[in-house]
């Protein structure tokens, strides 16, 4: 292993707490979004022009201070300032460079802009300057607004610090094969590896490199060319692997390093001992080239089938997502369980999720004659009824009457809404998935000697 490598995996798995398949370490704050002492700063008045006419404004703007901002559509739209950084000359204003998120959209989308993407005509000063009071304590109030999705199980304090530890993207973007992407959120790398421009990956490996040179050295000498683990499924250019975490820790480790960069509601912890992983590829002269992946506890009391899953940017909105899906639940009829996704979704999950669930369900529904319970639909799909119920509630296809839920489709609308819920994209053929279901008795019986 590379020596750049041996800070991923210093004390994985010690005393962690386990959630969603993806691994964790103490989370480092990014050097280069540190802030400016304020006695440092020198303002200056200067002129602007813009929706709001002419104004005098005071450069460089503060943090927490909302402007309009310039965004890929060409328009200007609200924004907040996440912090600010100047790395060339503190006595220049416009040398500032701003994380900004704007207000009305994903975070995903904050990036660093300067002033010249904004117009300052609309800058609003905010009162609270800060994140603490008078006496150095967190405020009522930001405690209050932290955002807790994904993160329920931590106490209001631990969830601003979260978020203060993660506001600020670390890495901008990666290279991983052939292709380059932005990304969309802060993930834990070792300290080292905070404000890289672009981190470069090895698509096989999936170790992470600063520097071309780097990822090129490691290439010559890697022979293999897919992900390790046992290859269950083969269709044409299509390929899963399933990775168990225990046996495979450090690529395990990577792809959760790699994947936290474009999910924000997962927390990642260190221990991936008790996951497996199924990773998607796609196959061709030069190997298996990773397009995403799902990760599922070996042993779920709660009945999950999935604990987190993702399609990498570059090959989205090619049907990769919900072919993830389809899997885990092709899994889960060979194991004869029904199952559920890990809570929370994201934003994007969900609605490949209702995509899923109403294809799947509407298409029993309109090929079965006669009556169909909740359970019935649930043991042939392997779909849990919550999600059964919710998935027919939102498409307005089913009634509670005298104690129990009824469904009541006519078929033109079942055909409107199979049209509303999308391609099926990438099909899953079960006659290829070639699988045992994880066996945990044996793993222990295994361990015991």
């Amino acid at each position: 292993m590379a020596p750049e490598m041996q800070a991923t995996v210093k004390g994985a798995g010690r005393g962690k707490r386990v959630t969603g398949g993806m691994a964790c370490k103490t989370l480092q704050r990014p050097s280069g979004g540190g802030k400016v002492p304020q006695e440092n700063v020198k303002k200056v008045t200067v002129k602007a022009s813009g929706e709001e006419g002419e104004k005098d404004v005071e450069l460089p703007l503060e943090v927490n201070d909302k402007v309009k901002c310039l965004w890929k559509d060409g328009k200007h739209h609200e924004a907040k300032i996440i912090e600010r950084r100047n790395v060339t000359d503190r006595s220049d204003v416009h040398a500032w460079q701003y994380y900004v998120h704007y207000l009305k959209m994903n975070r995903r989308m904050d990036t660093w802009m300067t002033d010249e993407s904004f117009d300052l005509t609309t800058a609003v000063s905010d009162s609270d300057k800060g994140d603490k009071d008078a006496k150095g304590k967190l405020n009522k109030r930001k405690l209050d607004d932290a955002h807790v999705e994904g993160h329920e199980d931590m106490d209001p304090h631990q969830i601003a610090e979260h978020e203060e530890f993660t506001k600020v993207k670390n890495i901008s973007r990666i290279e991983l094969g052939k292709y380059q992407c932005d990304t969309w959120y802060f993930s834990p790398f070792p300290e080292e590896y905070n404000d890289t421009d672009i981190l470069y990956f090895c698509e096989f490996t999936l170790q992470f490199f600063k520097r071309k040179e780097q990822l090129q050295r490691h290439l010559r000498k890697v022979e293999m060319r897919h992900p390790p683990g046992d290859e269950i499924y083969r269709h044409e250019s299509l390929s899963m692997f399933e990775v168990d975490g225990k046996k495979e820790k450090i690529f395990c480790q990577n792809l959760c390093y790699l994947a936290k960069l474009f999910l924000d509601h997962k927390t990642l912890y260190y221990d991936v001992d008790l996951f497996l992983f199924y990773i998607l590829c796609e196959v061709d002269e030069r190997g298996c080239h990773i397009v995403g992946y799902f990760s599922k506890e070996k042993s779920s009391e709660e009945g999950y089938n999935l604990a987190c899953i993702l399609t990498l940017p570059s090959y989205q909105r090619k049907g990769y997502g919900k072919f993830l899906i389809s899997f885990s639940y092709e899994l889960s009829k060979k194991e004869g369980k029904i199952g559920t996704p890990e809570r929370p979704l994201s934003d994007l999950g969900a609605v490949s999720y209702n995509s899923y669930w109403t294809r799947v369900l509407l298409n029993v529904i309109r090929s079965t004659e006669g009556t169909l319970s909740i359970r019935e639909l649930s043991e042939m799909t392997c779909i849990k009824t919550d999600d059964i119920i919710s998935t027919l509630q939102k498409l307005q296809l089913i009634q509670y009457q005298r104690g129990q839920h009824v469904i009541s489709a006519a078929p033109e609308l079942i055909d409107q809404c199979l049209k509303a819920a999308g391609s099926e994209g990438k099909k899953v053929y079960p006659e290829k998935l070639i699988w045992t279901p994880y066996n945990a008795e044996k793993e222990y019986t295994a361990y015991r000697g």
